[in-house]
């Protein structure tokens, strides 16, 4: 690299080392500042193998100044860019707005509050990572509470209940309190009695499809103006386990002609005849509905605001009847819509994806083919990454499209830098090499980072390249870390040539492994398993070691067989 060049790359380095600091706030990262690097100036290409080298002592030089000497640098090299950062920074402070009313209360209290009917899907991350960043902001607190409080619909899944607590943990929360809603029955049921004793509450045996049809007509049902003795009584009853189910519910009373039909006189209780899965449950036949149970709950806890979605408006709604009888203010409430994940074939439904497991469509939860969070961190995806993703589509009332490419972006630069990188072939073709090559190769770890070292891959006699990387006759290629070869008399003869050719643009750097020295390996992938061999390394890297194979992706080792040393990963991204 002529001085010239050199000067001209320092100088872009610097600019965009520049702007990573203040952009984040902390040192820059050399990842980060490659890919823009080279974006914008393509001629650098050609010295790919030089540039980082530069860029690394730029870099550490700019991490030597304060904040302020680094914005007062960046104005000076480029005012614009720092004009369009700073604007970037104002509108990414509304992505999450402040909390309705939050300066009115003296502790900003939420909830998260999951069905346990099974695993998260990837779409469930957006409630805590929205939560406990709003909690972290204020200085707040939040609770999980397990509304669990249907045995038969939703019924739990006895192990969901660790699953989604693991999983709030993976994307960088520790929840203040965990409920189960299944243990509180006895102060529903309480609250119950005291809601039929006011007048509030009445027991109910009009056959479902009558007592609808008389609501929608607006009409009262004849049990509407029971004595509250007998609805009493009746109660009792339904807690005694007197009644079947369908046989008698218990009803809030509203407004009998309210113009939206779902708000009059709904369902408070009903008997459900299947017992509860967690023992200390399952001897209650008489269940809260949700909008009965999270009310009470949500005063008793102090929740002071809601984050819940845009079809669920008529639940605020119906509980404020309750919680007028009973004289309690309600939580601030912040509706937003659904999300919508790209990248899957298979619906983001928990119920759905357990079908397709019980059929054996898919391996289990944690399937690369699955949309749930389980599979993102058998992947090798940081909870972290998921959470950043999930902040940035705010809380809008219209529904949201998440790119599973946001995601990986997000990942990308948290592991980047910190990750070692190796070879695997997928599927390859065997090719001999001849001319006397070097008996080893010793690629670096990381190329940014020279300290960690190089790896060690025997060459051998014949390599194993993609089949879309054997060159055609004549042609030449680059072995990273290895050399230059040409495609003569089917063998790659090794040339000898500088690194030079490369620069010049005339030939290809492609991966490869050894033929007889690599170790096997499956990469698992949301598109199938991908056979392939890697460099021999590979065999002595452990369970959830995070890897980047060099021109595939970045993936997490998830098994090592002994015999034969087999390789499982799981592919994260590109």
């Amino acid at each position: 690299m002529d001085e010239e060049l050199r000067g001209r790359v320092e100088r872009e380095a610097e600019k965009h080392a520049l702007l990573n600091a203040v952009k984040h706030g902390s040192e820059a990262n050399v990842g980060a500042v490659m890919g823009p690097l080279m974006g914008d100036n393509p001629d650098f290409r050609a010295h790919a193998d030089e540039v980082p080298g530069v860029v690394g002592g730029v870099v550490s030089r700019v991490n030597g100044f304060d904040p302020d000497e680094r914005r007062a640098r960046l104005e000076e090299l480029a005012p614009k860019e720092l004009a369009e950062l700073e604007a970037e920074d104002e509108e990414d402070d509304t992505i999450l707005p402040d909390l309705p009313n939050a300066d009115e209360y003296e502790e900003i209290r939420m909830r998260c509050a999951p069905n346990p009917n099974g695993p998260w899907h990837i779409g469930h991350a957006r409630m805590p990572a929205v939560i406990g960043t709003y909690k972290e902001r204020y200085d707040g607190w939040f609770c999980v509470r397990f509304d669990d409080t249907d045995p038969e619909t939703k019924r739990p899944n006895l192990e969901a209940y660790d699953w989604i607590l693991e999983d709030i943990d993976y994307l960088g929360f520790d929840p203040d309190a965990v409920y189960r809603a299944s243990d509180r029955v006895e102060s529903y049921y309480d609250h119950a009695r005291e809601l039929i004793e006011m007048g509030g509450a009445y027991t109910c045996s009009c056959p479902g499809d009558e007592f609808s049809d008389l609501k929608n007509a607006g009409e009262p049902c004849p049990h509407r103006d029971k004595d509250s003795e007998t609805a009493l009584e009746e109660f009792e009853d339904m807690v005694a386990g007197k009644y079947g189910s369908g046989e008698m519910v218990l009803r809030v009373k509203t407004d009998i002609e309210h113009k939206n039909p779902a708000l009059r006189d709904w369902v408070a209780f009903r008997i459900v005849d299947t017992p509860h899965p967690r023992e200390r449950a399952a001897d209650y036949r008489c269940w809260p509905m949700l909008d009965f149970q999270s009310g009470v709950d949500d005063h008793r806890i102090g929740i002071t605001h809601i984050i819940r979605g845009i079809d669920l408006q008529d639940s605020a709604k119906r509980q404020r009847f309750l919680y007028d009888y009973f004289d309690w203010e309600y939580p601030e409430v912040v509706h937003w819509g659904h999300v919508q994940v790209d990248a899957y074939d298979v619906k983001m439904s928990t119920s759905r994806i357990g079908e397709l497991i019980e059929a054996g469509h898919l391996d289990g939860w944690d399937d690369p083919r699955a949309p749930t969070i389980q599979s993102l961190r058998r992947r090798g995806i940081r909870g972290e990454a998921i959470t950043d993703a999930m902040i940035q589509l705010g809380t809008s009332t219209s529904d949201v499209d998440l790119a599973m490419s946001s995601i990986y972006a997000e990942n990308r630069n948290l592991i980047d830098e910190e990750t070692d990188r190796r070879f695997f072939v997928r599927e390859g073709a065997e090719v001999g090499l001849a001319g006397s090559p070097p008996d080893e190769a010793t690629p670096p770890l990381h190329p940014n980072h020279e300290d960690r070292g190089v790896r060690h891959i025997p060459v051998g006699d014949a390599v194993v390249l993609e089949q879309d990387d054997v060159p055609q006759r004549k042609e030449r290629i680059w072995l990273k870390g290895l050399g230059c070869f040409q495609y003569t008399r089917d063998v790659l003869q090794y040339t000898g040539d500088s690194i030079d050719v490369v620069r010049e643009g005339d030939v290809d750097v492609i991966h490869w492994a050894p033929a007889t020295e690599s170790v096997p390996l499956t990469l698992r992938t949301m598109d199938g398993d991908v056979e392939g061999r890697a460099e021999p390394e590979v065999g002595d890297l452990d369970p959830d070691d995070v890897v980047q194979f060099e021109r595939v992706g970045f993936a997490r080792i998830d098994e090592v067989e002994e015999v034969g040393d087999e390789v499982i990963a799981y592919y994260a991204h590109p």
